[in-house]
């Protein structure tokens, strides 16, 4: 009884005193990518993720995933999962199902506490945390999910192939997914809530010029209704109550950063994304990076995320053992 007292006290003093080369934040493209490298390169990481796979595990079919035609969401984290296991070795330690909360800096690097009261310390750190999109709040929305409405046109759009669908939204990423929907649906009606479209004039004019691309200004949505899958959209305008007739809903209505945990530490922009050097993915703090959609960079996609992450354990390689 004694030994096993003073084996866990043993156990829980070293994981309290170990200082990790890297700790990695986030179980998506970006993380996992960066998990995989940090193991091929031999350093001491410690990755932290709630779940696999990000956003993605809700599309009903990811196809721009390189290196497979089509594969369903859950599928998609189970593989990155997989991958990240066979390749960690005795370099990276995975702890899943734990929640960072915060991260502050301290005499040997970083802190990170997570929500069950764990601390690990870390010389360097990667946030690779993602986004949430903004779901569409109105009455059917939640029921259609995955079964009509979407929040990835580039996952699943072309599923919608020869289908009338709707685009919620009028910013730059709701502008951009009617572009990519425009190359294979029948047609792509835009919804605005207000009176101005907020994406750049340049992209809106060349988008609107499609001969199958309307836009309604002043639309506000007000029920999705169908089957098994999506068939109508309902929605307001000036001149009242309106019915739309389509297969598919893009909800483009902005994100959410999940960088709510490093808000102490570093100067977020307005939208609390991680601002980053495009070319690493440094952030203004040494020792700091961030990749993928928790970060200011122009286009976030997986296989985007993965590459930026990547490109950050380079820099972060370089970072410990080159300085």
């Amino acid at each position: 009884m004694v030994f096993y007292i003073g084996y866990s006290y043993f156990i829980l003093l070293t994981s309290y005193f170990m200082i990790y080369d890297l700790a990695i934040i986030g179980g998506g493209p970006a993380g996992i990518a960066a998990g995989v490298y940090a193991a091929r390169k031999h350093l001491k990481t410690i990755l932290i993720t709630e779940t696999f796979g990000g956003q993605s595990t809700d599309s009903m079919g990811i196809e721009n995933w390189i290196g497979w035609k089509s594969i369903p969401g859950p599928e998609f984290g189970k593989l990155l999962e997989e991958h990240l296991r066979f390749a960690a070795g005795e370099s990276v330690d995975i702890k899943s199902g734990e929640k960072v909360e915060k991260v502050e800096k301290s005499d040997n690097g970083f802190k990170l506490t997570t929500a069950n009261g764990a601390t690990y310390q870390a010389k360097t750190v990667l946030v690779a945390t993602g986004s949430q999109r903004k779901k569409l709040e109105i009455p059917g929305a939640k029921e259609f999910e995955n079964k009509g409405i979407t929040y990835c046109a580039s996952c699943d759009g072309p599923l919608f192939a020869g289908q009338d669908v709707a685009v919620i939204g009028g910013g730059n990423a709701a502008f951009e997914t009617a572009a990519q929907l425009l190359s294979y649906a029948k047609s792509v009606t835009l919804l605005n809530r207000g009176d101005i479209l907020r994406a750049d004039e340049t992209t809106v004019e060349k988008v609107l010029s499609h001969p199958n691309m309307t836009a309604i200004k002043n639309a506000k949505p007000k029920e999705v209704r169908g089957d098994k899958f999506v068939t109508t959209l309902v929605y307001d305008d000036t001149s009242g109550e309106h019915e739309l007739k389509v297969g598919g809903i893009f909800v483009e209505i902005g994100l959410l950063p999940t960088t709510w945990f490093v808000e102490e530490l570093i100067n977020l922009n307005p939208i609390k994304q991680i601002p980053v050097d495009p070319r690493t993915g440094r952030t203004e703090i040494p020792g700091l990076w961030a990749a993928g959609d928790s970060t200011d960079g122009f286009y976030h996609q997986n296989n985007i995320a993965a590459g930026d992450a990547v490109k950050a354990l380079e820099d972060i390689y370089l970072y410990l053992h080159a300085r």
